[in-house]
Protein backbone atom coordinates (compact mmCIF):
# COMPACT_ATOMS: atom_id res chain seq x y z
CA UNK A 1 0.00 0.00 0.00
CA UNK A 2 1.19 3.39 -1.15
CA UNK A 3 1.35 6.65 1.01
CA UNK A 4 -0.44 9.37 -0.10
CA UNK A 5 2.41 11.48 1.67
CA UNK A 6 4.61 12.42 -1.18
CA UNK A 7 1.71 13.75 -3.48
CA UNK A 8 -0.17 15.89 -0.61
CA UNK A 9 3.56 17.28 1.17
CA UNK A 10 3.88 18.23 -3.31
CA UNK A 11 0.97 20.01 -3.22
CA UNK A 12 1.75 21.85 0.23
CA UNK A 13 4.72 22.26 -1.06
CA UNK A 14 3.62 24.10 -4.00
CA UNK A 15 1.02 25.88 -2.17
CA UNK A 16 3.95 27.38 -0.24
CA UNK A 17 6.20 28.04 -3.11
CA UNK A 18 3.09 29.90 -4.84
CA UNK A 19 2.76 32.18 -1.80
CA UNK A 20 6.17 32.90 -1.25
CA UNK A 21 6.54 33.69 -4.72
CA UNK A 22 3.15 35.88 -4.62
CA UNK A 23 4.34 37.87 -1.58
CA UNK A 24 7.57 38.35 -3.18
CA UNK A 25 6.02 40.34 -6.92
CA UNK A 26 3.43 42.42 -4.66
CA UNK A 27 6.38 43.62 -2.02
CA UNK A 28 8.62 44.45 -4.67
CA UNK A 29 5.52 46.02 -6.74
CA UNK A 30 3.82 47.73 -4.25
CA UNK A 31 5.96 48.44 -1.26
CA UNK A 32 9.67 49.00 -2.83
CA UNK A 33 8.98 50.31 -6.34
CA UNK A 34 5.28 52.51 -5.20
CA UNK A 35 5.77 53.08 -1.57
CA UNK A 36 9.69 53.14 -1.55
CA UNK A 37 11.07 54.95 -4.82
CA UNK A 38 7.59 56.13 -5.55
CA UNK A 39 6.63 55.52 -9.57
CA UNK A 40 8.58 58.81 -10.42
CA UNK A 41 11.82 57.63 -8.83
CA UNK A 42 11.17 54.05 -10.22
CA UNK A 43 10.87 55.49 -13.47
CA UNK A 44 13.95 57.96 -12.74
CA UNK A 45 16.03 54.77 -11.90
CA UNK A 46 15.01 53.02 -14.92
CA UNK A 47 16.68 56.16 -17.25
CA UNK A 48 19.40 56.00 -15.43
CA UNK A 49 19.83 52.56 -16.41
CA UNK A 50 19.35 53.45 -20.11
CA UNK A 51 16.12 51.90 -19.85
CA UNK A 52 12.73 53.88 -21.30
CA UNK A 53 11.73 55.18 -18.24
CA UNK A 54 8.24 54.73 -19.60
CA UNK A 55 7.93 51.30 -19.02
CA UNK A 56 8.13 51.26 -15.35
CA UNK A 57 4.38 51.88 -14.94
CA UNK A 58 3.84 48.62 -17.54
CA UNK A 59 6.36 46.92 -15.15
CA UNK A 60 5.00 47.82 -11.47
CA UNK A 61 1.27 46.57 -12.72
CA UNK A 62 2.76 43.61 -14.32
CA UNK A 63 4.13 42.19 -10.93
CA UNK A 64 1.56 43.35 -8.63
CA UNK A 65 -0.98 41.94 -10.87
CA UNK A 66 0.54 39.21 -11.38
CA UNK A 67 1.67 38.75 -7.53
CA UNK A 68 -2.06 38.69 -7.10
CA UNK A 69 -2.76 35.96 -9.67
CA UNK A 70 0.50 33.79 -8.07
CA UNK A 71 -0.80 34.21 -4.70
CA UNK A 72 -4.43 33.25 -5.38
CA UNK A 73 -3.03 30.77 -7.47
CA UNK A 74 -5.30 31.55 -10.48
CA UNK A 75 -3.22 30.03 -13.14
CA UNK A 76 -0.62 31.32 -11.06
CA UNK A 77 2.24 28.77 -13.18
CA UNK A 78 1.67 30.47 -16.12
CA UNK A 79 1.73 33.80 -14.80
CA UNK A 80 5.30 32.90 -13.02
CA UNK A 81 6.89 31.55 -16.44
CA UNK A 82 4.52 35.00 -17.81
CA UNK A 83 6.80 36.99 -15.50
CA UNK A 84 10.69 35.23 -16.47
CA UNK A 85 11.28 38.19 -18.75
CA UNK A 86 11.47 40.47 -15.84
CA UNK A 87 13.47 38.61 -13.86
CA UNK A 88 15.91 38.46 -16.52
CA UNK A 89 15.81 42.57 -17.21
CA UNK A 90 16.42 42.87 -13.19
CA UNK A 91 19.61 40.37 -13.57
CA UNK A 92 20.89 42.15 -16.70
CA UNK A 93 20.82 45.23 -14.92
CA UNK A 94 22.12 44.06 -11.09
CA UNK A 95 25.20 41.15 -13.18
CA UNK A 96 27.82 44.64 -13.07
CA UNK A 97 27.29 45.02 -9.03
CA UNK A 98 28.23 41.70 -8.49
CA UNK A 99 26.68 38.29 -7.01
CA UNK A 100 25.79 38.93 -3.20
CA UNK A 101 22.26 41.42 -2.99
CA UNK A 102 24.40 43.70 -0.06
CA UNK A 103 26.34 44.58 -3.30
CA UNK A 104 25.48 48.34 -4.16
CA UNK A 105 22.96 48.58 -6.16
CA UNK A 106 22.11 45.15 -5.25
CA UNK A 107 23.27 41.44 -6.94
CA UNK A 108 22.25 39.62 -9.44
CA UNK A 109 21.74 36.07 -7.19
CA UNK A 110 18.24 37.00 -6.36
CA UNK A 111 16.95 37.68 -9.50
CA UNK A 112 18.19 34.40 -11.02
CA UNK A 113 17.35 32.69 -7.75
CA UNK A 114 13.46 33.73 -8.46
CA UNK A 115 13.99 32.46 -12.42
CA UNK A 116 14.55 29.62 -10.53
CA UNK A 117 11.86 29.15 -8.44
CA UNK A 118 9.14 30.27 -10.88
CA UNK A 119 10.73 27.72 -13.39
CA UNK A 120 9.71 25.26 -10.77
CA UNK A 121 6.95 26.89 -9.65
CA UNK A 122 5.79 26.17 -13.33
CA UNK A 123 7.04 22.59 -13.21
CA UNK A 124 5.38 21.81 -9.87
CA UNK A 125 1.92 23.36 -10.04
CA UNK A 126 -0.27 25.87 -8.22
CA UNK A 127 -1.15 23.38 -5.13
CA UNK A 128 -3.90 23.25 -2.41
CA UNK A 129 -6.40 26.28 -2.27
CA UNK A 130 -5.60 27.04 -5.60
CA UNK A 131 -8.23 29.85 -6.90
CA UNK A 132 -7.93 28.10 -10.95
CA UNK A 133 -4.86 25.89 -10.72
CA UNK A 134 -3.36 26.17 -14.25
CA UNK A 135 -3.10 22.90 -16.26
CA UNK A 136 0.43 22.81 -18.05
Amino acid sequence: MQSSFPSQSSSLAALGLRVALGAMWLSHSVVLKLFTFGLAGFSGWMASQGLPAVLALPIVLAEAIGGVLILVGFHGRWVSLGLLPVLAGATWIHAANGWVFTATGGGWEYPVFLMAASVVHFLLGDGELAVKPAVA
